[in-house]
């Protein structure tokens, strides 16, 4: 039996979508930046946390905003599936899962930042 989806409405869509890239995408650059910044022993500065997610929103409003204008110069920061209001919000994450250059990414990002922790801690 085919079921009938009901579009998303415009802001919820974009909430996901810039929630999504806030969260896979800005959050481990700069936790990975701050674990660095640590192990240097640099301790200036307020809170490493508040650092962390106003960094990844300014990232996630740059990126989104400069990647939906130019999506040909801008792919690796920008997905345009997060935007897509006829995906289901774990279907927006399975998608981009599935994508090989993602699943580097997230190797990539897993290796640094266990890297960075056991240095750091």
């Amino acid at each position: 039996m085919p079921f009938i989806t009901a579009s998303k409405s415009a802001p919820v869509n974009w909430l996901e979508g810039f929630a999504l890239t806030t969260i896979l995408q800005g959050f481990p650059i700069f936790a990975a930046a701050s674990l660095m910044v640590k192990l240097l022993g640099d301790h200036r500065g307020s809170s490493p946390v508040l650092t962390i997610v106003l960094a990844s929103v300014f990232y996630s409003i740059f990126a989104v905003s400069v990647g939906s204008a130019f999506p040909r110069h801008f792919k690796n920061g920008y997905e345009a599936q997060f935007f897509d209001a006829s995906l289901s919000f774990s279907e927006k994450i399975a998608r981009w899962r599935a994508k090989p250059a993602t699943s580097l990414q997230l190797m990539a990002s897993v290796l640094l930042l266990s890297l960075l922790a056991t240095i750091v801690g």
